[in-house]
């Protein structure tokens, strides 16, 4: 966080937030941007099980695959925001000043988690119902 944004964000004496709106902006300010990168992370294991096996999932990517492929994206989307409550309580705590340090623990932790489960998804789910090339 920078100096300008710390000095905007009230907090007690410990550095934790004083209100519950402030404690949410703030986390807010932290996490989408780096949503972006959590979505390159789902994005890149995918296009390297494609890229891996593109034989075998060229009749998986039709139109039709489109709207169950944008509910999983939607559905990562939303996983991802299961770092909000964590990082709200955590900021509400003692830990509040070494929490905000720390928080790119937790964002790798979930990316790695996320990829694991899409691997998994992908390996046991679609390839599986992917018929083989002739």
């Amino acid at each position: 966080m920078t100096m300008l944004a710390r000095m905007n964000t009230p907090a007690s004496s410990d550095g934790r937030s004083d209100r519950p709106v402030t404690r949410l902006a703030e986390a807010a300010r932290y996490w989408e941007p780096r949503r972006v990168g959590y979505n390159a992370v789902l994005v890149a294991v995918l296009v390297g099980w494609i890229v891996l096996s593109w034989p075998h999932f060229r009749e998986a990517l039709t139109p039709r695959s489109l709207l169950p492929m944008a509910v999983l994206a939607l559905l990562a989307n939303a996983c991802y925001c299961a770092a909000y409550p964590l990082d709200l309580l955590l900021q509400a705590s003692r830990l509040a000043t070494s929490w905000r340090d720390r928080r790119w623990v937790l964002w790798t932790a979930g990316t790695v988690f996320a990829a694991l489960l899409a691997c998994y998804w992908i390996g046991d789910e679609i390839y599986p119902g992917v018929s083989a090339p002739h």
